[in-house]
Protein backbone atom coordinates (compact mmCIF):
# COMPACT_ATOMS: atom_id res chain seq x y z
CA UNK A 1 0.00 0.00 0.00
CA UNK A 2 0.95 3.00 -0.31
CA UNK A 3 -0.25 7.23 1.07
CA UNK A 4 -1.32 9.91 -1.84
CA UNK A 5 -0.80 13.23 -0.43
CA UNK A 6 -1.73 16.09 -3.19
CA UNK A 7 -0.09 19.39 -1.72
CA UNK A 8 -0.70 21.97 -4.37
CA UNK A 9 2.28 24.58 -4.80
CA UNK A 10 4.86 23.96 -2.38
CA UNK A 11 8.32 25.69 -2.18
CA UNK A 12 11.05 23.38 -2.57
CA UNK A 13 12.87 23.56 0.69
CA UNK A 14 9.66 22.62 2.36
CA UNK A 15 9.22 19.73 0.04
CA UNK A 16 12.65 18.83 0.77
CA UNK A 17 12.60 19.13 4.40
CA UNK A 18 8.48 17.26 4.79
CA UNK A 19 10.13 14.38 2.11
CA UNK A 20 13.38 13.72 4.81
CA UNK A 21 11.13 13.33 7.31
CA UNK A 22 8.86 10.80 6.09
CA UNK A 23 11.92 8.69 4.99
CA UNK A 24 12.84 9.33 8.91
CA UNK A 25 9.18 8.06 9.64
CA UNK A 26 9.18 4.93 7.21
CA UNK A 27 12.72 3.38 8.56
CA UNK A 28 11.54 3.88 12.11
CA UNK A 29 8.37 2.21 10.50
CA UNK A 30 5.76 4.82 12.00
CA UNK A 31 4.62 5.90 8.30
CA UNK A 32 3.35 3.78 5.37
CA UNK A 33 4.89 4.32 1.76
CA UNK A 34 3.97 7.87 0.40
CA UNK A 35 3.52 9.15 -2.81
CA UNK A 36 3.64 13.20 -2.77
CA UNK A 37 1.85 15.07 -5.60
CA UNK A 38 2.93 18.57 -5.94
CA UNK A 39 3.83 21.95 -7.83
CA UNK A 40 6.90 23.77 -7.15
CA UNK A 41 7.38 27.88 -7.93
CA UNK A 42 9.97 28.52 -10.51
CA UNK A 43 13.31 26.35 -9.07
CA UNK A 44 16.51 25.32 -10.77
CA UNK A 45 18.07 22.11 -8.95
CA UNK A 46 21.47 20.92 -9.15
CA UNK A 47 21.75 17.15 -8.26
CA UNK A 48 25.08 15.36 -7.05
CA UNK A 49 26.26 14.95 -10.75
CA UNK A 50 25.71 18.45 -11.86
CA UNK A 51 28.02 20.32 -13.68
CA UNK A 52 28.10 24.39 -13.99
CA UNK A 53 28.30 24.98 -17.33
CA UNK A 54 25.05 23.16 -17.63
CA UNK A 55 23.56 26.31 -16.16
CA UNK A 56 23.62 29.14 -18.49
CA UNK A 57 22.95 32.36 -16.07
CA UNK A 58 24.04 33.40 -12.63
CA UNK A 59 22.61 32.78 -9.74
CA UNK A 60 21.47 36.66 -9.65
CA UNK A 61 20.53 36.41 -13.02
CA UNK A 62 18.22 33.45 -12.01
CA UNK A 63 16.60 35.40 -9.01
CA UNK A 64 16.32 38.46 -11.38
CA UNK A 65 13.81 36.30 -13.13
CA UNK A 66 12.25 34.91 -9.76
CA UNK A 67 14.25 31.78 -10.21
CA UNK A 68 15.57 29.96 -6.83
CA UNK A 69 18.39 27.92 -7.53
CA UNK A 70 18.87 24.75 -5.72
CA UNK A 71 21.66 22.31 -4.84
CA UNK A 72 19.98 19.16 -3.43
CA UNK A 73 20.94 15.43 -2.90
CA UNK A 74 19.44 13.55 -5.55
CA UNK A 75 21.57 11.55 -8.36
CA UNK A 76 21.25 13.56 -11.89
CA UNK A 77 22.15 16.95 -13.15
CA UNK A 78 20.80 20.54 -13.50
CA UNK A 79 16.68 20.35 -13.73
CA UNK A 80 13.64 22.58 -13.64
CA UNK A 81 10.63 22.74 -11.55
CA UNK A 82 7.60 25.20 -12.03
CA UNK A 83 4.25 25.84 -12.12
CA UNK A 84 1.96 23.48 -14.65
CA UNK A 85 4.48 20.43 -13.85
CA UNK A 86 3.68 17.41 -11.33
CA UNK A 87 6.50 16.90 -9.27
CA UNK A 88 6.18 13.33 -7.45
CA UNK A 89 8.15 12.14 -4.98
CA UNK A 90 7.57 8.56 -3.82
CA UNK A 91 8.58 8.07 -0.42
CA UNK A 92 9.33 3.90 -0.95
CA UNK A 93 10.78 0.98 1.11
CA UNK A 94 12.38 -1.65 -1.29
CA UNK A 95 13.25 -3.74 1.05
CA UNK A 96 10.72 -6.10 0.40
CA UNK A 97 11.37 -5.68 -3.56
CA UNK A 98 15.16 -6.67 -3.18
CA UNK A 99 16.74 -3.31 -3.40
CA UNK A 100 17.24 -2.91 -6.80
CA UNK A 101 17.66 0.86 -7.74
CA UNK A 102 17.94 0.00 -11.43
CA UNK A 103 14.51 -1.69 -10.91
CA UNK A 104 12.97 1.10 -9.13
CA UNK A 105 13.97 3.69 -11.81
CA UNK A 106 12.29 1.43 -14.82
CA UNK A 107 8.96 1.38 -12.24
CA UNK A 108 8.87 5.05 -12.10
CA UNK A 109 9.35 5.05 -15.61
CA UNK A 110 6.79 2.43 -16.83
CA UNK A 111 4.16 4.06 -14.03
CA UNK A 112 4.66 7.59 -15.90
CA UNK A 113 4.14 5.57 -19.58
CA UNK A 114 1.12 3.98 -18.73
CA UNK A 115 -0.58 7.25 -17.19
CA UNK A 116 0.52 8.94 -20.23
CA UNK A 117 -1.63 6.25 -22.75
CA UNK A 118 -4.51 7.62 -21.44
CA UNK A 119 -4.41 10.54 -23.17
CA UNK A 120 -2.91 8.44 -25.99
CA UNK A 121 0.33 9.64 -25.66
CA UNK A 122 3.15 7.11 -26.44
CA UNK A 123 6.10 7.87 -23.71
CA UNK A 124 9.22 5.71 -23.90
CA UNK A 125 11.99 5.38 -22.65
CA UNK A 126 16.07 5.95 -24.46
CA UNK A 127 18.79 4.46 -22.89
CA UNK A 128 21.21 5.34 -21.46
CA UNK A 129 18.81 8.08 -20.31
CA UNK A 130 16.71 8.02 -17.60
CA UNK A 131 13.02 9.60 -17.97
CA UNK A 132 10.22 9.80 -20.30
CA UNK A 133 10.18 10.13 -23.84
CA UNK A 134 7.98 11.43 -26.67
CA UNK A 135 10.30 10.69 -29.55
CA UNK A 136 13.22 12.92 -28.89
CA UNK A 137 11.60 15.04 -26.74
CA UNK A 138 11.76 14.45 -22.51
CA UNK A 139 8.20 14.80 -21.07
CA UNK A 140 9.47 13.47 -17.83
CA UNK A 141 12.82 13.91 -16.07
CA UNK A 142 13.61 11.84 -13.04
CA UNK A 143 15.99 11.97 -10.05
CA UNK A 144 15.90 9.64 -7.18
CA UNK A 145 18.02 9.64 -3.69
CA UNK A 146 18.44 5.94 -2.30
CA UNK A 147 18.74 6.56 1.53
CA UNK A 148 20.07 3.74 3.73
CA UNK A 149 17.64 3.07 6.43
CA UNK A 150 19.07 2.69 9.72
CA UNK A 151 16.72 0.79 11.24
CA UNK A 152 15.05 -1.44 8.56
CA UNK A 153 17.63 -3.01 6.03
CA UNK A 154 17.13 -1.38 2.53
CA UNK A 155 16.58 1.59 0.74
CA UNK A 156 13.72 4.09 1.29
CA UNK A 157 13.58 6.31 -1.97
CA UNK A 158 13.11 10.44 -2.19
CA UNK A 159 13.17 12.91 -4.57
CA UNK A 160 11.18 11.40 -7.92
CA UNK A 161 10.07 12.97 -11.13
CA UNK A 162 8.81 16.07 -12.79
CA UNK A 163 6.48 15.26 -15.30
CA UNK A 164 5.51 18.47 -18.03
CA UNK A 165 1.81 18.70 -17.95
CA UNK A 166 1.15 22.22 -19.01
CA UNK A 167 4.52 23.40 -17.97
CA UNK A 168 5.56 26.97 -19.59
CA UNK A 169 8.66 24.97 -21.86
CA UNK A 170 10.62 28.42 -22.37
CA UNK A 171 12.48 28.12 -18.52
CA UNK A 172 14.13 24.89 -19.84
CA UNK A 173 16.59 27.66 -22.08
CA UNK A 174 17.91 28.84 -18.99
CA UNK A 175 19.49 25.82 -18.78
CA UNK A 176 21.04 22.87 -20.57
CA UNK A 177 18.14 20.25 -19.03
CA UNK A 178 19.80 16.98 -17.61
CA UNK A 179 22.56 17.71 -19.31
CA UNK A 180 21.72 16.67 -22.67
CA UNK A 181 21.98 19.40 -25.48
CA UNK A 182 21.27 17.35 -28.38
CA UNK A 183 17.40 16.69 -27.55
CA UNK A 184 14.67 18.81 -26.55
CA UNK A 185 11.89 18.87 -23.81
CA UNK A 186 8.04 19.00 -24.27
CA UNK A 187 5.06 18.90 -22.32
CA UNK A 188 1.39 17.81 -22.34
CA UNK A 189 0.04 20.61 -23.92
CA UNK A 190 2.52 21.07 -26.16
CA UNK A 191 1.81 17.60 -27.63
CA UNK A 192 -1.89 17.20 -27.53
CA UNK A 193 -2.24 21.05 -28.82
CA UNK A 194 -4.79 22.04 -25.24
CA UNK A 195 -4.38 22.75 -21.67
CA UNK A 196 -4.61 19.33 -19.53
CA UNK A 197 -6.54 19.02 -16.47
CA UNK A 198 -4.06 18.04 -13.73
CA UNK A 199 -6.37 16.79 -11.28
CA UNK A 200 -6.81 13.97 -13.85
CA UNK A 201 -3.14 14.00 -14.52
CA UNK A 202 -2.57 12.90 -10.81
CA UNK A 203 -5.70 10.35 -10.82
CA UNK A 204 -3.66 8.42 -13.50
CA UNK A 205 -0.21 8.98 -12.03
CA UNK A 206 -1.64 7.46 -8.89
CA UNK A 207 -3.27 4.57 -11.40
CA UNK A 208 -0.13 4.10 -13.17
CA UNK A 209 1.99 3.80 -9.49
CA UNK A 210 -0.43 1.33 -8.39
CA UNK A 211 -0.58 -0.81 -11.26
CA UNK A 212 3.68 -0.96 -11.85
CA UNK A 213 4.30 -1.74 -8.16
CA UNK A 214 1.29 -3.87 -7.29
CA UNK A 215 0.47 -1.92 -4.11
CA UNK A 216 -3.05 -0.31 -3.77
CA UNK A 217 -3.15 3.63 -3.15
CA UNK A 218 -5.15 5.25 -0.30
CA UNK A 219 -5.53 9.03 -0.29
CA UNK A 220 -4.63 10.75 2.13
CA UNK A 221 -7.11 11.11 4.95
CA UNK A 222 -9.00 7.87 4.24
CA UNK A 223 -7.55 5.75 6.30
CA UNK A 224 -7.86 8.05 9.43
CA UNK A 225 -12.12 8.28 8.30
CA UNK A 226 -12.09 4.73 8.24
CA UNK A 227 -10.51 4.41 11.67
CA UNK A 228 -12.94 6.83 12.97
Amino acid sequence: MFEVKRLGLVPYHEAWDMQKQIVKSIDEGNASNQLLLLEHPHTVTMGRGSHMENLLLTKEQYAERGVELVEIDRGGDVTYHGPEQLVGYPLFYLGERGNDAHAYLRDVEEALIVALRNWGIEGDRKPPYTGVWVGDEKIAAIGVKFNRGRQRKGYITSHGFALNVNTDLRYFNLIVPCGIQQYGVTSMEKILGKRIDMAEVMNQVVRGFSQVFGWPAVEEGERRNEAG
